[in-house]
């Protein structure tokens, strides 16, 4: 069992940067993928950005390439998501999710969500 937790939403500005983080608990951690997922308002999850357990491998949404960095810390069980150059589009709840098999999922366990606002 893989228990997520996400931190480091909030409000920002056009053009400024958060950093989320996933607190994951679990000794599996290590060997798991984990990606980057949101949800805007009235559209459908959409996949963010993922990396393999290894954190050898990323990849990203085209509309993320260039302003989002996915990142992972093995011995702090955390993974990261760096957000930069926000745009309002880019409102939405940031879920962190897990994978025990690839990046490409599917996505076994989800954290609850913290909310990113980007005011224009």
């Amino acid at each position: 069992q893989v228990q997520l937790v996400e931190s480091g939403g909030g409000l920002v500005q056009a053009g400024g940067s958060l950093k989320l983080s996933c607190a994951a608990s679990g000794r599996a951690f290590s060997r798991y993928a984990m990606g980057w997922f949101r949800q805007a308002p009235g559209k459908e999850r959409e996949f963010v950005a993922g990396i393999s357990w290894q954190g050898d491998s990323t990849y990203y949404a085209d509309s993320m390439k260039g302003r989002f960095a996915i990142s992972r810390d093995i011995a702090k069980i955390t993974v990261y998501l760096q957000m930069n150059s926000l745009k309002p589009e880019d409102t939405a709840v940031y879920y962190c999710a897990s994978s025990r098999s690839r990046v490409t999922g599917p996505y076994e366990y989800w954290g609850q969500g913290t909310q990113v606002t980007v005011s224009s």
